[in-house]
């Protein structure tokens, strides 16, 4: 097991990975939702059933990628190839899924599911193998956690690009076309994150071999996960997480146009979340190592609930207290996620502890398919609950049932989500003890193949 420490620039040059995945990733989470209803042209409720249908394709493609990873080898290793090999195909979704095209409404939806299906196809073949290549930088937990912490500040601060520019570049390229303009701007953000795949995959190195040949099937390697007590913890933990964020969201753009009334705001708004967000993954390494980071886990994710549920409390018409909140909640919440993806990485070595089977792809795709299925229950919510209250796409003005509900979409329901979180890990058993436990056994005994 490689306990190497790793360089700062293997550290950014892994986070630029995620740079890359976050200038497309970042994108659908701000924009798809309200691109779709107010730009595109569809109804809130398709939006939303489309969200929710297209995730039926995932259940098929992500344990499939995952099996695949974990069979690739290559002389750059097992996970590098596929950053060079998809990092095009993975910019060209982006591109076409903010294109509008000139067709009837049938045409228009048909589009809309194939490039959307296209994007989800594509997110899965780079960012499976992706996450996955931590385990192949390092055996060290402190050191994956800090990777982690690498990979989320850069990856926010592709976030943080995104909400200063898209919509000035929208308004640039368009010229007051705005089907024109989206397709512009995220066609910038397609080749943007193209050239930083590319950087990731020249500035990084498998260090830690795999221990066996990955052997028997998908269904074979699905069931030993299945009985793997803790990736089933992380697996409903990441579908709950994914609901309440993408609520809070694909609702962003709405609450400050809608419910703040100022739409002038709304790039000012994205930006101050994200630098807090870049904070947050930031200082999640150095201020959270000498804590336990389940307990760690429990505590930010209760803070962050409280706080969005505060925010449901305050006037609109106090704009500063609004974006307090909304800072603070941002970087609180952030500090949990380096340490959610560290956990991912132990119950990969907790699963070759248990059973000797090495399934890094498996684990973090079937993460992945928990992530997108959270992502299309908080879309389908989105467009459902803006339909049922009236919300009218384009409307200069929205009824006080439908002002109400985006406000709960952008608060108490995403809190609803983080609470809902620690009881979550209460479940979740591979603590630092644990963690030292496992290490000295996988050191100690060599991994059946």
């Amino acid at each position: 097991m490689s306990i190497r420490p790793l360089t700062i620039r293997e550290k950014i040059a892994y986070g630029l990975g995620d740079m890359g995945c976050n200038f497309v990733w970042q994108t659908v989470m701000l924009f798809l939702a309200y691109y779709y209803t107010d730009v595109y042209g569809l109804s809130p409720a398709h939006m939303g059933t489309m969200f929710l249908l297209v995730r039926f394709v995932d259940a098929i493609t992500d344990p499939l990628m995952g099996s695949l990873v974990d069979r690739t080898e290559t002389r750059w290793g097992r996970f590098r190839p596929y950053l060079a090999w998809f990092a095009v195909p993975f910019g060209l979704a982006c591109m076409v899924t903010f294109y509008t095209p000139d067709m009837g409404q049938t045409g228009k939806i048909v589009y809309a599911y194939a490039s959307y299906i296209f994007l989800t196809i594509m997110y899965t073949a780079i960012n499976v193998p992706y996450c996955a290549m931590a385990n192949a930088l390092s055996s060290d937990p402190q050191e994956r956690t800090s990777l982690q912490s690498f990979r989320f500040a850069l990856g926010t601060a592709a976030g943080l690009i995104v909400a200063l520019v898209a919509l000035p570049l929208v308004k640039l390229i368009g010229g007051g076309n705005e089907q024109v303009g989206y397709f512009g701007a995220m066609s910038v953000m397609g080749v943007i994150a193209i050239a930083l795949f590319f950087i990731s995959f020249a500035n990084t190195k498998e260090r830690v071999a795999p221990t066996q040949q990955a052997k028997g099937s998908v269904a074979k390697d699905l069931k030993l996960l299945l009985a793997n007590s803790q990736w089933r913890v992380l697996f409903v933990l990441n579908l709950v997480l994914l609901v309440g964020v993408v609520l809070k969201g694909a609702s962003t753009m709405y609450y400050v146009n809608s419910v703040l009334g100022r739409a002038d705001l709304a790039t000012a708004f994205m930006v101050a979340g994200m630098a807090a967000n870049i904070i947050g993954a930031l200082v999640s390494a150095p201020l959270l190592a000498r804590f336990d980071k389940v307990q760690a886990y429990k505590v930010i994710t209760v803070v962050s609930g409280l706080l969005s549920a505060v925010l449901y409390l305050v006037n609109p018409a106090n704009l500063t207290l609004v974006f307090t909140l909304h800072i603070t909640l941002c970087l609180v919440q952030m500090m949990s996620t380096p340490l959610l993806w560290s956990m991912m990485s132990d119950v990969v070595d907790y699963e070759r502890s248990r059973s000797g089977r090495s399934l890094e792809g498996m684990v973090f795709s079937t993460a992945l398919f928990a992530i997108k299925a959270g992502i299309a229950i908080g879309g389908a919510l989105v467009g459902w609950i803006l339909a049922g209250s009236g919300y009218v796409g384009g409307a200069e003005t929205q009824t006080p049932e439908a002002l109400r509900w985006i406000t709960m979409l952008f608060t108490v329901i995403p809190g609803v989500c983080y609470v809902l979180l620690g009881g979550i890990m209460s479940f979740y058993k591979l603590d630092t003890q644990a963690l030292k436990s496992i290490a000295s056994k996988l050191n100690a005994e060599p991994v059946a193949a």
